[in-house]
């Protein structure tokens, strides 16, 4: 996706949406979004943006042209790691009432309670998600100089190919959320996730405590992600205990 000539080459006479996931998962490339939303609509397609990773705070696709904003509301929305929700926020009243149909005659409609979680949420979602940015940018320069780190992937980071795109639709951050390549193998990668203390090991991810996960193990033998790749959700701790505990983790 963020190759616009393979997304053009892609596009068949029936392609009605373009997906985009910017940051992606678990890579975290960025993809043009202004870019894909006109060939998109070029092509009399939607632009759809999953917008979960930068969320609000930092990022508007609607603003960038997309026409659909998608959100999984159980990560950073929720923000406590306790509530499974998704929403679509767009700006198209037509479109808008297409979806609500779907809502009404589907059901696909989350409980009251897990509605209220979420609403809960919001109220602080800036206030944490500017807090876990911070500390994600000062854990990714950390572990960017380590010498058992090969590769640290975030587009905070100048090292990003993709740093000045991440800039220009990015707004005042770059999110929770990096991984990172270790100078090792795959048993090395997934023993280090283990040792960690203050990132618990997880699959999910934009809760107020840290978190890590070693995604191919996840993803299952037909994974494409690097072996020795580890995913990090970047919590609300003080940084001076996250940066020591992977001190502390990447002795081996």
């Amino acid at each position: 996706m963020s190759n616009l000539n393979t997304i053009e080459k892609a596009i068949k006479k029936n392609t009605s949406l373009i997906w985009v996931e910017s940051p992606s998962n678990p890579q975290l490339k960025i993809s043009d979004i202004v870019a894909i939303s006109k060939i998109a609509h070029n092509n009399k397609a939607l632009c759809a943006v999953d917008n979960t990773w930068a969320t609000p705070v930092f990022q508007n696709p609607l603003d960038l042209g997309a026409d659909l904003v998608i959100h999984a509301t159980t990560k950073y929305f929720g923000g406590h790691s306790d509530v499974l929700g998704g929403c679509i926020v767009l700006n198209d009243k037509a479109l808008a009432q297409t979806i609500n149909s779907i809502q009404l005659l589907y059901g696909a409609v989350p409980a009251p309670f897990d509605c209220w979680l979420i609403g809960r949420g919001i109220q602080t979602l800036h206030l944490r998600v500017s807090k876990q940015s911070e500390n994600a940018l000062k854990l990714a320069k950390y572990l960017e100089k380590h010498p058992k780190v090969k590769q640290v992937n975030y587009p905070g980071l100048k090292s990003h190919p993709q740093h000045n795109l991440a800039i220009s639709q990015q707004n005042n951050g770059f999110g929770a959320m990096l991984s990172i390549l270790i100078d090792g193998t795959e048993e090395e990668a997934f023993k280090i996730s283990t040792k960690l203390v203050y990132f618990t090991t997880a699959t999910s991810l934009g809760g107020v405590e840290s978190l890590v996960e070693h995604r191919r193990s996840v993803e299952g033998p037909d994974s494409l992600t690097p072996y020795n790749l580890l995913r990090i959700s970047v919590g609300i701790e003080h940084i001076d205990d996250l940066i020591t505990d992977w001190e502390q983790a990447l002795v081996f």
